[in-house]
């Protein structure tokens, strides 16, 4: 549904957008160039080799406060885009099918004379829970599912470095994409990331007491067979001494952790998602799909033997086993019907720059070309974030935390006019606004977890994040 005030509605007439939800469709015609619910119009996009251009992605980001995109991965793509051509946003327990029946829509009208590699896509995510409450702090502006098309597209790899821009008509197309080249050569061509703004207040959402008893909750659960798993989360308020810089701040997480996922989702109303996660929840090209298990941590070592023996933990720990285990099995049980062919690896460890997490990759040769919406929403969520089964943890989750999960754990990624994509889990993750962030971090409960020790696994996860404030 859609809910604007006066200022609101000024905004939507400079970008439109697309609303749908399982009861009403509005729709918004703008000169700037968003298709509405049921039309049938043509986009059009035209794109550019940007050859040997040195181009800043964090000052594309930063240049003003129209909405903006950031997406890398592990492998090397990079993509920054700006405006929206087209926003579409769902709610309700049907958001992901609504999500792709709008775009295919959309797509199915655009014309696109450029290289695969540069072609255009819609980027965004999704709620937790299809019981999101947009209102809810720290997430206003931020619906149950909303994905954009945008106006300008940079993508770098290893093809290269690739402009696009989309609009309504050929000329118009051609006009933005000649604007934006002259744009990017007079952006700086190196980006600083330095230092955090610093902090000078925090406020968690959860006091030690709070968590012990949110834990001990649920192995109550667990010792009475409701439960086998839930995953439990906290949130940090963090007050800052100078607006956060929120592209230099995702420089510094790539210099850190160059081998997460980073993505960055800014609306207008002010407020970014943005994140450096390790986690990919699927990734789609034709009919092969990846995906992987990732559940069990430990800190890095002080010396290269205690790390190993953090690894060596890792491996021989039954709770950290058991927890593994059921992630694995459940992505297994979930692309098994959808697949004629599924890979399990053997399990390895991950270690980034102040953890260690058990992984094993999962790989799949579909039964047929399927879009990788449904396969986001066959895996969300995953006992990695949520639990087992999926609807008591649920509960248990909304029961004990004291907090709004909103985008927090749930899909963030893109998809194509094929239905190809790749998804990454919104977590190590914050929603920053002016002077102030709030970070979000969980840890999975089992039958033999203490509270004290998932406290302290909690508060290294946010570090992550935390430590490129300061």
């Amino acid at each position: 549904m859609e809910r604007t005030s006066g200022e609101g509605r000024n905004r939507e007439s400079e970008r439109g957008r697309v609303t749908a939800d399982t009861d009403t469709e509005t729709d918004t015609r703008t000169e700037g160039g968003t298709e509405s619910a049921g039309d049938t119009r043509e986009l059009v996009a035209r794109s550019r080799d940007l050859e040997d251009e040195d181009v800043s992605f964090g000052a594309i980001v930063d240049t003003d406060a129209e909405t903006r995109i950031q997406w890398a991965t592990p492998a090397g793509l990079e993509v920054v885009g700006r405006g929206a051509v087209a926003e579409i946003t769902a709610t309700g327990p049907d958001r992901f099918d609504t999500v792709r029946r709008r775009a295919d829509r959309l797509f199915a009208t655009l014309e696109h004379d450029g290289p695969a590699v540069a072609r255009p896509r819609a980027f965004g995510g999704f709620a937790f829970h299809d019981e999101h409450d947009p209102d809810a702090a720290p997430w206003t502006g931020f619906d149950a599912a909303s994905f954009v098309i945008p106006a300008v597209l940079v993508v770098r790899s290893d093809e290269g470095t690739w402009l696009t821009a989309v609009a309504e008509t050929a000329d118009a197309a051609e006009d933005r994409l000649e604007r934006w080249t002259d744009r990017l050569a007079d952006m700086p061509a190196m980006r600083p990331s330095g230092s955090g703004p610093g902090i000078t207040d925090t406020r968690r959402s959860t006091s030690p007491a709070e968590w012990t008893h949110q834990v001990e909750t649920a192995l109550e659960r667990i010792a009475d067979g409701r439960l086998t798993k839930v995953v439990l989360a906290q949130a940090l308020s963090v007050e800052l001494a100078a607006e956060l810089d929120v592209a230099a701040a995702l420089e510094r997480l790539r210099r850190r952790y160059p081998n997460c996922y980073r993505f960055l989702v800014g609306h207008e109303v002010g407020r970014t998602f943005f994140g450096a996660p390790p986690e990919r929840l699927v990734a789609k090209t034709g009919t092969r799909v990846e995906t992987e298990a990732l559940a069990g941590s430990v800190p890095r070592g002080e010396t290269p033997e205690e790390d190993d023996e953090h690894a060596e933990h890792l491996f021989a720990s039954d709770k950290v086993g058991r927890e593994h285990g059921l992630v694995a099995e459940s992505i297994r049980e979930q692309l098994e019907p959808l697949a004629r062919e599924l890979t399990i690896a053997e399990r390895e460890v991950r270690k980034l720059a102040t953890i260690q997490h058990l992984r094993t990759p999962i790989e799949a040769e579909l039964d047929a070309d399927r879009h990788v919406l449904e396969l986001a929403e066959a895996l969300h969520p995953t006992p990695a974030v949520g639990g087992v089964p999926p609807a008591t943890a649920w509960e248990t989750i909304r029961e004990t935390e004291s907090f709004a999960r909103g985008w927090y754990a749930a899909p963030v990624g893109w998809f194509d006019a094929h239905g190809d994509g790749e998804f990454a889990v919104g977590i190590r993750s914050g929603v920053a606004r002016e002077a102030e962030i709030t970070l979000f971090a969980g840890n999975g409960i089992v039958a033999d977890s203490d509270p004290d020790d998932e406290w302290e696994e909690v508060q290294l996860k946010l570090r992550s994040i935390l430590d490129e404030l300061r």
